[in-house]
């Protein structure tokens, strides 16, 4: 009777381990009782709708609710941003976003928002870094070669971005004020277009995205010089960082997280933090994004938090340097 006793008590504690932390709500329901929207800025098919399509369907298989991504494009994610801000805190409404929702306060003069304060964060995800890249075609072989070629010929080479004011474009300026070099910048619309005139020659470099270039560098088309990054990237470890090939302090990179109204009650800003971060964490995961060139954080709000604010100071100074600006 005891060793009965023994093993349903066993097995009950089992089963309270393997609710989910969002099974329960303040008032002792179930969470959450309605389908949950995570809001992305950018169109379907990119590498933010890849990550925020991977969460919510591992969420969705948590919480036993549907999580639906709602693709909302425009305006370099102010848009998007804009209706998260106004939106309840009631976990309804989650919001996968990118490093340029950081930047914004620094190139748009006017926000109907607050990048940091109007939002509750609630994980970084992953930090994809930028890699500088030219065509493997050119004389270039290492960043000592490519200072050197841009001190030779002032205003004359030139580098790729998808767009003005972004992290690719921001990363450029900095690299010239570094070096004291001079590459012109010349913005695409969007990281396709800006990839392919690189590759084909009409351009002589990018500070990319690692995730939108690795297929490039695999297959020949780009080289990489170095990763804007701490450490070697596990996806590419023979290239080195910035630090190892010559250029200290020089890191930089998107990210992808998940924030909420800042309406949002700590308590539940917690536990869907704690639900995010388990399925980031898990094996398959965890790999999704090691092979989208990621490095995997799955942070705390308090840390993700302090990383926004540090994010925002950053990109403010390259603004300024840069002249990057958005009416």
């Amino acid at each position: 009777m005891g060793r009965r006793m023994m093993n349903g008590r066993r097995i009950f504690l089992q089963t309270m381990v393997m609710v989910p932390t969002m099974a329960l709500a303040q008032g002792g329901g179930a969470w959450p009782a309605d389908t949950v929207r995570m809001i992305v800025p950018y169109a379907a098919g990119g590498a933010t709708d890849m990550v925020a399509r991977a969460v919510a369907e591992k969420m969705t298989a948590l919480w036993g609710q549907a999580v639906v991504v709602d693709n909302k494009p425009g305006a370099g994610t102010t848009l998007a941003a804009a209706q998260v801000a106004r939106a309840q805190g009631d976990g309804r409404v989650l919001y996968m976003t990118t490093s340029a929702h950081t930047i914004s306060a620094s190139i748009y003069e006017k926000l109907d928002y607050h990048p940091v304060n109007d939002f509750a964060p609630l994980t970084l995800v992953a930090k994809v870094p930028l890699v500088l890249v030219v065509r493997p075609q050119s004389d270039i072989r290492t960043l000592n070669d490519f200072v050197r070629h841009a001190k030779a010929n002032p205003d004359k080479m030139a580098y790729a971005s998808p767009g003005s004011g972004t992290a690719q474009h921001l990363a450029g300026e900095m690299f010239n004020r570094a070096m004291q070099t001079r590459i012109v910048h010349v913005p695409y619309r969007g990281d396709a277009p800006a990839i392919t005139d690189v590759i084909g020659g009409s351009v002589d470099a990018m500070f990319a995205t690692l995730t939108a270039v690795l297929a490039h560098i695999a297959s020949g088309k780009l080289k990489a010089l170095a990763i804007a990054n701490g450490s070697r990237v596990e996806k590419i470890p023979e290239i080195p960082t910035f630090a190892q090939a010559g250029l200290n302090g020089f890191e930089y990179a998107t990210w992808f997280g998940v924030l909420a109204p800042a309406a949002m009650k700590d308590d539940l800003r917690e536990r869907i933090s704690q639900d995010i971060r388990s399925v980031v964490t898990t094996q398959a995961m965890r790999q999704k994004l090691v092979d989208m060139g990621g490095e995997v954080i799955a942070s705390r709000p308090a840390q993700f938090r302090v990383f926004m604010q540090e994010e925002a100071r950053k990109w403010q100074a390259a603004a300024r340097a840069s002249g990057a600006g958005v009416d």
